[in-house]
């Protein structure tokens, strides 16, 4: 019966009696959505690869050259631009590791009989609802050295958390970190709910610990939707750019989000530029491609 409503229209609807198709029903829902695609997505994606290959400046009434290749030999042979990769490699690989430990563990917490489960599960999702620039803010302010509650909570006195050169980045992923956790923590609960109860019964007739428990039955099964959360995650973070932008100027915390935008956009250089961004692109690309091949080896596992 199901099928019959997927793949043919109903003779006493409202659409047959006008004389409509399936195909034609389809298509009125399916081309506008490919038509908007092309015009917002695709077309500028095309659009910004040709500006890659010359010497553009949109602050210039200069026709573009093309040069090449040339844009994207500079930037590989800039070390300023790898400073800014490993500048975001740290930020990721300290924000998404984070957001792993703290949402997987708070969803180990959460994983059981506890009252107002479902109030406490929504609670712990506002964050990731907010809007980035306020956070930003949000977050600046509990930073503040003079009035910030983070001080005064830690005991730290004035201390400098976003001032501070060797911090900066550190305090910025931990609001990265204190914003998308719920986001890890809300699939590491999906994973959880899925996993059989019966091993769980099995592992405790045969007298098995909670580490063996966890590293045996509940880490393996929880692995793939996992890296599912890794991988957005990570996507995300590499991008960074609201965050980092409004906590803090400074040059430890320069992700290549931020060298971008200052490259495009207070610099002019619109050509380099767009090769920057499709070799950020690029990159996202290759580290999203090894995780997706490791999840497939855990999926056949």
């Amino acid at each position: 019966m199901a099928t019959a409503v997927i793949t043919s229209l109903d003779t006493k609807s409202r659409a047959a009696s006008h004389g409509m198709s399936d195909i034609r029903i389809r298509n009125l829902f399916i081309i506008p959505t490919i038509l908007f695609l092309i015009v917002f997505n695709i077309f500028p994606l095309i659009y910004s690869l040709g500006y890659s290959f010359t010497d553009f400046r949109a602050s210039s009434n200069a026709p573009a050259n093309f040069v090449g290749l040339q844009n994207y030999r500079e930037l590989l042979n800039d070390t300023f631009i790898w400073s800014n990769f490993a500048i975001t490699a740290k930020y990721v690989i300290v924000s998404v590791t984070g957001q792993v430990i703290v949402g997987f563990g708070t969803a180990m917490l959460l994983n059981r009989d506890i009252p107002f489960k479902g109030l406490l599960t929504t609670l712990l999702l506002l964050p990731m609802m907010l809007s980035m620039a306020v956070v930003g803010l949000f977050w600046k302010l509990l930073y503040d050295p003079s009035f910030g509650i983070i001080n005064h909570a830690l005991g730290f006195g004035r201390f400098e958390w976003l001032s501070n050169p060797d911090m900066a980045l550190y305090a910025v992923a931990i609001t990265d970190i204190w914003m998308w956790s719920p986001f890890v923590m809300l699939l590491s609960l999906a994973g959880l709910s899925a996993v059989p109860k019966h091993l769980y019964e099995a592992a405790a007739i045969d007298r098995a610990g909670p580490f063996y428990t966890f590293f045996r039955i509940t880490l393996p099964l929880v692995a793939p939707i996992l890296m599912i959360a890794i991988i957005f995650r990570t996507m995300e973070a590499f991008k960074t750019f609201d965050l980092a932008y409004i906590l803090t100027s400074q040059p430890t915390t320069e992700v290549i989000s931020i060298r971008l935008y200052k490259m495009a956009f207070q610099e002019w250089q619109t050509g380099r530029s767009c090769a920057l961004a499709y070799i950020v692109l690029i990159m996202v690309l290759a580290i999203t491609n090894i995780y997706v091949k490791y999840l497939n080896k855990v999926k056949e596992r």
